[in-house]
């Protein structure tokens, strides 16, 4: 008997794809996801880093605010710095909260992702008219913000529901990074048509890691660099994707950043490395892989 299938798409090799390539025939396209949060106060969602309390609680709320106050400041002055471009996976409940930390990480040829309202809420288990207003009023705050809408969409606490694709695509967005299965893009059927699936980082990112697993600044350091050199490797072969996420009020801490910087600086060594950001990539696979049966969405 069959097991039950989400019914986006099928199973594909790695070594078994159509031919396609990076700018300037670089191999390895790599971006910098910074997770921009905001919580609700004494309840809802969140992550515990006090064992043995109950959650939430003034600690963890302040544990995350230090990010918005300080280690979100500290890691777009290491961007800037670096020339890095940022990919600002946002609630947008810090346009009120913390605007101009939005506007700094965000700089000179960053991108917003759309990460809901607040990580104190996930959308599975809304209903569904529920999910469609969210959406609906995420993508409105980031377009009044940004002048334009966000292309892609990640989900809060990364818990989509059964349907957020479908709303996804029908509200317009081009792709998603909610599902960590692979090394390149990935076509997904969702609503009326297709989005892509960006590669996202479920292992190299600093919530499980350091959080979860309990990674020292070196480790976690050494994880991307590591990360990175086999990807490189690979990616002789055929172009991948390196996804790095890091949380302001995690890698923002004084100890992790100086670790981290010489991560990034050891990257930023290699000519056959993109530094983008995930739109980037979705535009320049489209236009080289179209979606089954449909037209390009995004002009040449």
């Amino acid at each position: 008997m069959p097991l039950r299938s989400h019914g986006r798409f099928g199973y594909s090799a790695i070594g078994e794809r159509p031919a396609f390539g990076w700018p300037g025939g670089r191999r390895l396209a790599v971006y910098l996801a910074v997770c921009v949060e905001h919580f609700a106060y004494g309840e809802g969602l969140g992550l515990s880093y006090s064992p043995g309390l109950a959650h939430p609680n003034t600690y963890n709320w302040a544990w995350r605010e230090y990010g918005n106050r300080v280690g979100g400041w500290r890691i777009a002055d290491l961007a800037s710095q670096l020339g890095i471009p940022l990919t600002v996976l946002l609630n947008t409940s810090c346009y009120e909260h913390c605007p101009a930390l939005v506007h700094a990480l965000k700089g000179p040829g960053g991108e917003v992702v759309a990460h809901g309202r607040t990580n104190s809420e996930h959308q599975n288990g809304m209903e569904e008219s529920q999910e469609r207003m969210l959406i609906d009023e995420v993508t409105t705050a980031i377009r009044r913000q940004e002048g334009q809408a966000p292309q892609g969409w990640m989900s809060p606490g990364a818990n989509p529901s059964a349907r957020t694709e479908d709303l996804l695509q029908r509200a317009g967005y081009r792709y998603t990074l909610d599902w960590p299965m692979d090394d390149q893009p990935v076509w997904i059927r969702a609503g009326d048509g297709h989005l892509l699936s960006i590669p996202y980082p479920h292992e190299v990112n600093d919530v499980p890691a350091i959080a979860l697993h309990h990674l020292s600044a070196p480790e976690f350091a050494r994880m991307a660099v590591d990360n990175f050199d086999e990807m490189r490797q690979q990616a002789q072969r055929q172009p991948l994707v390196y996804g790095l996420t890091i949380h302001t009020f995690l890698v923002g801490q004084p100890f992790r950043l100086r670790r981290f910087r010489e991560a990034l600086m050891h990257m930023l060594q290699f000519d056959d490395v993109w530094f983008t950001t995930p739109s980037q990539i979705a535009a320049h696979y489209a236009r080289q892989v179209p979606p089954p049966s449909l037209e390009p969405p995004w002009p040449a």
